[in-house]
């Protein structure tokens, strides 16, 4: 089958790898019809990890069964199914309550497996024409029959869930103002997320204008950090700060006067997390979806290295902040996110720019990691 494969940093290409077949009869074939390039797909890609060539990339997938293990019960060739980022077993004790962004089974030796990422198990990636789904039963969302609402349900691999965990880990409560760093695809999604649960002012904080654009399509007043310290840009407007904040930044932060598109970005890894401690107001909190890693080859100090951050801690203790961290559960929120777009609720394919075909995936890395030609989120069509 056609895939895409790391080759080192800042290059991949589309090559013909083994085609997958069932390991254990719990697993089933599907043939992908989408499979989007994810934000943290570009950490590999930089070489921002410790990623060895031969990687097949992709972990926000869907498709159509193809194939069907003995041991699967609830799936039959032909449906119509998107699988979490997050490969579980469903029976482990972190998967029983409810964390299967932690499994324990899946990659032996580690809390969390995922599809076609460094670290994450054996789990080939889906951004290829098809992709072995382990515990089948468990990791496959059924979806409505048929084409349409592809791009909507493409995204609850992975960037719908993630913001909305964003949202989610941050308390966002109906009338409150909430303040997201980012404006990539997660914190899009950590926004729309924020108005869908009753958020009276969102602020999107970035300084691609194109995501600043698509943030103000959705009602959220965009932040520009290029033109001024952003806790004081809202702060100006307020009067005061936010009662919830975001980060779906991460760890590769940018300072002000970075270019915003196409060149070197000046990184401080740890500039959301202090401003975001900055713009909450006492006894609030912040959700953090943002990726930050224990080790970064590419850090700007020996720290950062080791993701050893310097954060103004006394401050947030001092507020009285509540903080939550950590990847999404994605299984917690895809079925009611999947009934909200089956039912018109929400729509949140408006973050795709560009859906192109699997053979296009070389020149989509390169303009979706510089962020030109206005890519805010590529969806592959094998």
């Amino acid at each position: 089958m056609r895939a895409v494969v790391y080759k080192g940093p800042f290059e991949v290409a589309v090559e013909n790898v083994p085609d997958p077949t069932i390991q254990h009869p719990n697993d089933v074939i599907v043939k992908i019809t989408s499979s989007c390039i994810c934000g943290s797909d570009l950490h590999m890609y930089e070489g921002r990890t410790a990623a060895e060539a031969g990687i097949v990339f992709g972990h926000e997938n869907m498709g159509l069964i193809q194939e069907v293990g003995s041991a699967v019960k609830n799936l039959s060739i032909g449906e119509r199914v998107v699988m979490p980022f997050n490969v579980a077993c469903g029976f482990c004790k972190n998967c029983q309550r409810g964390f299967t962004g932690f499994c324990t089974t899946v990659n032996p030796g580690f809390a969390g497996g995922a599809y076609g990422y460094v670290a994450m198990g054996p789990w080939v990636g889906g951004q290829a024409e098809y992709l072995q789904v382990p515990f089948a039963d468990f990791n496959c969302l059924t979806l409505p029959a048929g084409t349409e609402n592809e791009a909507d349900y493409a995204l609850l691999a992975d960037i719908f869930p993630t913001g909305y965990h964003g949202a989610e880990l941050a308390d966002v409560s109906p009338g409150e103002s909430v303040a997201v760093f980012g404006a990539g695809p997660v914190g899009l999604m950590a926004a729309y997320s924020s108005v869908i649960r009753g958020a009276a002012e969102v602020y999107a904080i970035d300084h691609v204008q194109e995501r600043l654009d698509k943030a103000a399509e959705i009602g959220a007043i965009p932040i520009n950090f290029d033109e001024g310290n952003p806790v004081d840009q809202i702060k100006d407007m307020r009067g005061d700060g936010v009662d919830k904040g975001i980060d779906a930044v991460g760890y590769q932060a940018a300072a002000a006067g970075s270019s915003a598109a196409g060149g070197e970005q000046d990184e401080v890894p740890n500039i959301v997390l202090n401003q975001i401690i900055d713009v909450v107001n006492p006894t609030g909190a912040l959700g953090i979806p943002g990726l930050y890693v224990p080790t970064d080859p590419g850090g700007v100090d020996e720290g950062a290295k080791r993701g050893a951050l310097s954060i103004n801690f006394g401050r947030l203790f001092e507020k009285g902040l509540r903080l939550g961290t950590g990847q999404c559960n994605v299984k917690k929120y895809n079925a009611y996110l999947r009934d909200m777009i089956t039912a018109g609720k929400a729509s949140p394919s408006f973050v795709v720019s560009h859906e192109v075909p699997l053979d296009d995936a070389v020149d989509a890395y390169d303009k979706f990691d510089k962020r030109v030609d206005g890519y805010t989120k590529v969806i592959l069509n094998p």
